[in-house]
């Protein structure tokens, strides 16, 4: 799973906004060179030879050009800051559903199980086998595959003999044999509750009960 920057500063929006005031600092600086040195080319030209027409509407063009492009910033910026805001109350609806992400782990509490699904290449037989922490056998599901495409497999929670596993986090890794006889091997997609939402540097991200954290990219179904 992905892990989530502990730049506590940029989660509070705080670099952002520093970032900000500094690149309209440089802008007004840039804007204001450049209207000091036109005012210094006008007072020290020559009156034989003043600036020509069209000299003087291409410096007036560059200063519009640069205001233009500060003012553009300044858009982009706030349109930005409104879409991260709409991600965070995205984010938020989510607390509480469960998700489907891309993991090769999966986790359990003292009575519950877990589910995922693959996508199966062609008809045959999917197998699931689970491992602990410790990379030790625990159970293998077998799921038929009647074509390709979605199969789902659910895990409840009991080793090959039927012995309750403790709460915490397993390994999955899925085996899809066709009806030749060839092995292929599949990525897995586990269903988990949303906890919380992080706000990180570098977008959102959704807190899964006993698998830790993912961006909310990584979603690829809410049920």
């Amino acid at each position: 799973m992905s892990s989530v920057a502990s730049d506590i500063y940029s989660s509070l929006g705080l670099s952002s906004t520093s970032s900000t005031a500094t690149t309209k600092k440089e802008e007004s600086l840039g804007q204001a060179d450049f209207l000091k040195l036109m005012t210094e080319q006008l007072k020290h030209q020559d009156p034989l030879k003043p600036m020509e027409n069209s000299e003087f509407l291409g410096q007036l063009a560059q200063f519009s050009t640069v205001q233009g492009i500060g003012d553009l910033n300044t858009t982009v910026n706030g349109f930005a800051e409104s879409l991260n805001s709409d991600q965070v109350l995205r984010g938020a609806a989510l607390v509480g559903h469960s998700v489907l992400v891309p993991s090769a782990k999966l986790a359990i509490d003292e009575t519950g199980s877990a589910t995922g699904v693959v996508a199966a290449t062609a008809a045959g037989t999917v197998n699931f086998d689970i491992t602990d922490a410790n990379g030790q056998f625990v159970k293998t599901i077998s799921v038929p595959a009647s074509a390709a495409g979605e199969v789902a497999f659910s895990w409840d929670g009991t080793d090959a003999n039927g012995n309750r596993m403790a709460a915490g986090k397993y390994s999955v890794a899925a085996t899809q044999t066709d009806t030749s006889g060839n092995k292929t091997s599949l990525s897995t997609y586990v269903n988990s509750p949303v906890e919380s939402v992080t706000i990180g540097s570098d977008g959102l991200y959704l807190n899964l009960t006993g698998l830790g954290t993912t961006p909310i990219a990584n979603v690829l179904r809410v049920s």
